[in-house]
């Protein structure tokens, strides 16, 4: 028991390594752009001063973003998916496959739950004992179900997923453009050392150097956030682009996909004058997505929707969310805020 505790305490220190590393470049990215370039290198009082002002504004922008994406912890289910102590115990007692996919199928008509495992039964974690919303998975890294999950980063020692799949997307996009920026403004004076217009010294290894990781992270940096952008635009996570969810009629990689515009309000949210902040404007609880198909409407697991709505007085202070086919509106329970949303 020692032993394991001791593992998963080395495991999570070392989990922090990435994080040190893209520290540390960012650092000394620092002090070789502000110092060894601008204060030592430039002679031009107005171009140290504008080099220096659009600098630490993308360099602000980057860290602010870097750190949202670090510490804003992964959402998991609410209580509302986890078995009761009751249903617990008889899903737990039942020893035949069939009677435990029945008890899961009974739970789960209380639940807005479209999506099936691929053998068709309901989703459960049995190592976090729930029921599986729409679009959850569970991260053995952080041994837990993570809703929305997109993938687990070791560069931010992170679960991406719900609640900070846009920080970590602005994180992409301001990284891309910290390191463009620098290569911009550095190319000149790269040229200038290159060939020997400027006296070797100090500053000639640090421009040199930060040409080239600039160039060298901004090339990585475009592949993967290309690819994030057409996922968004899909409205797929990188989970769901390697295997399909599967709903009652089978799989379907199209099953979120409501169009790119709202596809792109679900991760930003409507207001565009937020979506190049690191501040939470992502729509709905995590909990359920809009599909498609209205058939998907039919999921028989929702056939009783008044079995999942909690009072009158719950809906009465709720607040509502449009769905992408105004004619067909499904009352479910904001979980995580105790408040009613139409999806």
């Amino acid at each position: 028991m020692a032993l394991s505790r001791g593992l998963r305490c080395c495991q999570r220190v070392f989990s922090w390594i990435p994080v040190l590393i893209i520290a540390s470049v960012v650092l000394w990215s620092y002090y070789a752009y502000v110092f060894q370039l601008c204060l030592f290198t430039l002679s031009n009082t107005l171009e140290k001063v504008a080099y220096l002002l659009v600098f630490h504004v993308c360099f602000g922008m980057f860290s602010w973003t870097y750190w949202k994406s670090i510490v804003t912890p992964a959402a998991s289910p609410c209580k509302k998916f986890q078995l009761s102590y009751s249903d617990k115990q008889r899903y737990e007692m039942e020893e035949r496959p069939d009677v435990q996919k029945e008890i899961l199928v009974e739970i789960a008509k209380k639940l807005p739950i479209y999506t099936r495992a691929q053998s068709g039964a309901i989703r459960f974690c049995d190592r976090c004992q729930v029921l599986k919303p729409d679009r959850c998975h569970h991260c053995s890294v952080c041994e837990m179900c993570v809703l929305k999950m997109d993938h687990h980063c070791p560069w931010v020692n992170n679960c991406v997923g719900f609640s900070n799949y846009k920080f970590f997307l602005l994180f992409l996009s301001y990284s891309m453009l910290y390191c463009i920026y620098i290569a911009a403004t550095v190319c000149q004076y790269f040229v200038k050392f290159w060939v020997g217009d400027l006296p070797n010294g100090p500053a000639k290894f640090h421009v040199l150097f930060l040409m080239f990781v600039a160039l060298m992270f901004f090339v990585s940096l475009l592949f993967l956030f290309s690819y994030h952008c057409w996922l968004v635009a899909k409205n797929r996570s990188t989970l769901e682009a390697f295997s399909a969810p599967v709903f009652v009629n089978g799989p379907d990689r199209h099953g979120f996909n409501v169009g790119v515009r709202k596809n792109l309000q679900q991760v930003f949210g409507k207001d565009r004058r937020l979506w190049f902040i690191p501040v939470f404007t992502s729509q709905g609880n995590g909990h359920y997505f809009p599909l498609k198909n209205r058939s998907e409407c039919q999921n028989p697991l929702l056939a009783n929707k008044e079995m999942w709505e909690e009072s009158d007085d719950a809906s009465e202070e709720g607040n509502w969310v449009e769905d992408q086919d105004p004619s067909v509106t499904i009352e479910i329970e904001d979980l995580d805020n105790g408040h009613w949303c139409r999806g």
